[in-house]
């Protein structure tokens, strides 16, 4: 079983599937919030203008996130798959999995990087989510988790290898949250970044390239 859907089985019971009508709208959703996060921030993500952005009403969005918390959450779980998608578009060259995995890390860091204000949103929105938000939040985690994997090579994570992953995942949000606050540099992130990937070299053979 591909590591995305063993993932996925272990994951709640899915809602029911969107029509296309009702994705076309999230997706809208997803864009206002992001544009808005990337002019100003956090505070400048306002229910009422992301509703009048998207084009749906206020009662409609809250349905479709009951806060502004789940909705940059979520916003970040996009962000996070497109970028997914440009990574496979061009894969990391690394001649190991450790060196594959810091190459893809770091270039999603960057590609935050070019964006501070909608990173900074992002980050303090998962800073702030409760319980309410843990199906957004475990989508962030398995999303990450799932561009660790293919950075890797592997469709079969061991649970040494998945505990590594997990590490790996708080560093690496971690480093976004220190960055952020400026209390580390680029410099020291990517250290950072290349000194936990090592842990993919403990996790036996399947670590390894032959």
């Amino acid at each position: 079983m591909p590591a995305e859907a063993k993932l996925d089985a272990t994951a709640r019971t899915p809602s029911p599937p969107l029509t296309e009508r009702q994705e076309a709208r999230r997706r809208r959703i997803l864009h206002a919030s992001a544009q808005l996060a990337s002019r100003g921030g956090f505070d400048a993500v306002q229910m009422r203008e992301v509703a009048e952005s998207s084009q749906v009403a206020l009662g409609t969005l809250y349905r479709y996130f009951p806060s502004k918390v789940h909705l940059l959450v979520a916003t970040m779980q996009d962000q996070l798959e497109h970028m997914h998608g440009t990574l496979r578009k061009k894969p990391p060259q690394g001649r190991t999995a450790a060196e594959r995995v810091a190459e893809t890390l770091m270039r999603a860091f960057r590609a935050l990087q070019r964006e501070p204000h909608l990173a900074d949103a992002m980050v303090r929105a998962l800073t702030f989510a409760d319980r309410s938000v843990s199906p957004e939040v475990d989508q962030v985690s398995r999303q990450t988790t799932v561009i660790i994997l293919d950075a890797m090579g592997l469709e079969n994570p061991t649970p040494e290898q998945l505990s590594a992953v997990r590490v790996i995942e708080h560093t690496w949000h971690s480093a976004l949250i220190t960055w952020l606050s400026g209390r580390a540099s680029i410099a020291q992130v990517k250290i950072d970044i290349e000194t936990v990937c090592r842990l993919i070299d403990l996790t036996g053979p399947e670590g390894h390239d032959e």
